[in-house]
């Protein structure tokens, strides 16, 4: 039996009513929206409006002032009009139409918004691809999105070329300072290439290069697409595969610029108008990842932030040198991130006068990470929450005082129920799995009619496979992926609730949590852990989860590593612990 039914029954019991069931029409956040002056029922553009009207508008708005900055070369929003027609016109001279996808291979540079606005202003489809994957996982991608071109730095181009066989019709080379003028562009990519070595020797056949796509296109060629709606297929956005094979969520213009104007009208409570033209945005999250896209690429350039490009934010010195330079006051992030910055002296020492906003997404922001990160900043973490399916905003916090470690009340126009393995919805205050609907739910995945068939309801609901509970204002938070649970003894144990305790420890760094093999209970708790200080042992680990934890939640095993699998968004991998798991065990 589970948990909340043993609850409900012991309610009975004593003479007590179970928890009503909450009817689906009600919305208990819509008292929370009043509270913070917040609009629920806003208005979104008509269905003549897509991203290539959104983009035209930033450019007519911002004209000359500087939209990206990446290692101290800018790029002007009226220059990104004329490369990303540039681009546009180089793609629809190579025949390609509406409907291609056209995939984008490339870190945090310059090229990723002109290649990104380039590839929708022609009318065609953007497949986010990630710089880091392996041969195979780029094979994999590029079949299953059928893309006609591929863009892609040269420092990844022998991944593309290790796939041996050519997958797409047109490869277009980048170098990391094509865009950063004639000297600074060869400096760096003279150190690029030959101090720092970061570019295997590759050959790919027929490619031509991103100046050559420049130099071979006028932006005056270009030609406005009539036929493209907001119903189209604006990106191709791969999840990662952490479920299984990865899949391409059809993300439509409409899907995109409903979710820039739900974001809109929570930033209007952080910012007055005017107030972030000219400042500084952190873009240290990869912009191919959904989280990124959104809130730094769209959202950014909406509101004439200049984007901080960071192409390697696991370069902390360097980082934490360009935060000192341009003293952000908009900071994205990821737990990860948050916590790795906090406890880097570095970091620390900077002045954060100017930071005004952190917004935490991508995974769950543990407690003891807002903590630090307020102390130093003094700044509380925002978090919110989504998935690439939903691209990706579908809840977030009102500004607060505190971390509450919820994520948020559903978004504008957005209406969110927990539901059972049966699908039916629980009691308010049960777990259940996060079911989304809202105009920024995907068309469906890509080539998947039965994939997208079992993560939707009958009634048109999107299944996160994220467990959560709902407070009486509406606010939800994350108790765990659906498959992630551990069951000890028949009773549930979520591994995000252990993992809080056990980084609240001030030894602690990092934890990750899974459920292994036991005889007696079934399953037990196992913490993979990252010491912050090396006298911790796993007697004192033990003894301060035996004070936090009642019994069946508490870890029966501690190991210590050093470092913990993450994806390249900084999200702790546990299916990547489970292997780490396995080799211990086939091992011993």
């Amino acid at each position: 039996m589970s948990e909340t039914n043993a609850a409900a029954m012991d309610a009975t019991n004593q003479g007590q009513q179970p928890p009503k069931l909450a009817a689906s029409h009600e919305k208990p956040w819509l008292k929370t929206y009043e509270k913070h002056g917040l609009n629920y029922n806003i208005e979104l553009p008509g269905d003549d409006v897509t991203l290539i009207n959104i983009f035209e508008k930033n450019f007519e708005k911002y004209g000359n002032e500087d939209a990206f900055v990446c290692m101290g070369a800018k790029t002007t929003f009226r220059e990104l009009d004329i490369y990303s027609r540039q681009v546009a016109a180089y793609l629809q001279g190579l025949g390609l139409r509406k409907g291609d996808n056209v995939a984008v291979m490339m870190p945090n540079i310059l090229q990723y918004p002109v290649c990104m606005i380039g590839i929708l202003r022609a009318g065609l489809t953007l497949v986010n691809v990630n710089p880091l994957y392996t041969s195979h996982e780029l094979e994999h991608q590029l079949q299953d999105s059928q893309a006609k071109a591929l863009f892609i730095i040269e420092n990844f181009a022998k991944t593309y070329q290790d796939i041996g066989k050519p997958l797409v019709e047109h490869v277009i080379v980048c170098s990391m300072g094509d865009l950063m003028g004639s000297v600074k562009g060869f400096i760096v990519n003279s150190v690029v290439k030959y101090v720092k070595k970061m570019i295997p020797a590759w050959h790919i056949a027929g490619h031509v290069t991103f100046k050559q796509v420049l130099q071979k296109s006028s932006a005056s060629q270009y030609q406005r697409p009539t036929d493209i709606t907001a119903d189209d297929i604006a990106v191709l956005q791969y999840t990662g595969g952490t479920t299984g094979v990865a899949k391409g969520a059809m993300l439509t213009h409409k899907n995109l610029v409903a979710n820039l104007y739900q974001c809109l009208e929570y930033i209007r409570t952080m910012f007055k108008p005017e107030e972030a033209r000219g400042e500084y945005l952190v873009v240290a999250l990869p912009l191919y990842h959904i989280f990124s896209f959104t809130a730094c690429a769209l959202l950014g350039m909406n509101m004439g932030f200049i984007g901080l490009l960071i192409p390697n934010p696991r370069d902390f010195k360097t980082f934490v040198k360009e935060l000192g330079k341009y003293q952000p006051i908009f900071f994205p992030a990821v737990n990860t991130l948050f916590n790795g910055l906090a406890h880097d002296p570095g970091f620390r020492a900077l002045d954060h006068s100017k930071l005004r906003l952190s917004l935490g997404g991508g995974m769950s922001v543990l407690p003891s990470t807002a903590s630090e990160w307020e102390r130093i900043t003094n700044t509380t973490i925002v978090e919110g929450y989504g998935l690439s399916e939903t691209s990706p905003v579908a809840t977030l916090n009102p500004p607060a005082a505190e971390f509450s470690g919820k994520i948020g009340i559903p978004m504008p126009l957005t209406d969110i129920k927990l539901v059972d393995d049966n699908g039916n919805e629980v009691a308010q205050g049960e777990r259940g799995e996060i079911a989304i609907k809202g105009p920024q739910v995907m068309k469906g995945y890509w080539l998947r009619p039965e994939a997208t068939t079992e993560t939707m309801t009958a009634d048109g609901y999107f299944k996160s496979g994220d467990i959560a509970i709902m407070d009486e204002n509406g606010f939800f938070k994350i108790v765990d992926r659906k498959k992630d649970m551990i069951l000890v003894s028949g009773f549930n144990v979520y591994p995000n609730e252990i993992e809080e305790v056990l980084a609240a420890h001030p030894k602690v760094l990092e934890v990750g949590v899974i459920g292994i093999p036991d005889d007696r209970s079934g399953e037990v708790p196992k913490a993979y852990v990252v010491r912050k200080d090396s006298t911790l042992s796993e007697k004192e680990l033990l003894d301060y989860a035996r004070k936090e934890l009642t019994g069946y939640k508490r870890p029966r095993h501690i190991k210590f590593v050093e470092e913990l699998p993450k994806s390249n968004v900084g999200k702790i991998l546990r299916k990547e612990i489970r292997k780490l798991e396995e080799q211990e065990q086939a091992s011993n």
